[in-house]
């Protein structure tokens, strides 16, 4: 009887480990390479085709996904991240939001939330979100983009990849692989 506890103990915590994936590590590694999309995106309000191949060539990008437009979590990070943007700016960085969710507000979102400080792009059906493995599907079936930040370099190669709900540490761990980007190339 025991034995069979213990076994079914195990098999429980490891059935759980395996549903509840860990909320640090995004899909795509440090290393790999960065997929290229093209996508509309809005700065100011002012709507632009962004291509990260082209964004790239000006440095490192930051590159986060978040789930939707003015809800609670994705208006503090674009304000985090709008607070942080002169010092990625002066790393040679440029930080870019994607969103699959309220894409029809992509502009005012980037007016109003972002300040004006960085592009947020439009991901209608969440198809770049899933070539980077940053999505979630709503009760309804509906894909999202999850909350995930990416650092890429000016050649293509992801330096970091972080996924948590929380928004408060997305802004920390883009900010120090930017730094230690910069730093190597010293």
């Amino acid at each position: 009887m025991k034995f069979a506890m213990k076994v079914a103990m195990a098999l429980g915590l490891g059935l759980s480990l395996a549903v509840a994936a860990p909320t640090s590590i995004a899909a795509l590694q440090p290393g790999a390479k960065a997929p290229d999309f093209t996508l509309t995106a809005a700065q100011g309000g002012k709507e632009f085709s962004l291509s990260l191949k082209q964004t790239l060539r000006g440095g490192p990008v930051v590159l986060y996904f978040f789930p939707a437009a003015f809800t609670p979590g994705c208006t503090v990070e674009a304000h985090l991240f709008a607070e942080s943007n002169n010092r990625f700016n002066q790393l040679g960085a440029r930080v870019i939001g994607v969103t699959a969710g309220n894409i029809d507000r992509v502009a005012e979102f980037s007016r109003s939330e972002c300040r004006d400080k960085f592009a947020v792009a439009a991901d209608p059906g969440a198809k770049v979100a899933a070539k980077y493995d940053a999505t979630m599907q709503r009760p309804d079936g509906t894909m999202l983009s999850n909350r995930t930040s990416y650092v890429i370099a000016p050649n293509g190669t992801i330096l970091l990849s972080y996924t948590d709900n929380k928004p408060q540490a997305h802004v920390e761990k883009t900010m120090a692989a930017v730094r230690a980007w910069n730093a190597k190339r010293r």
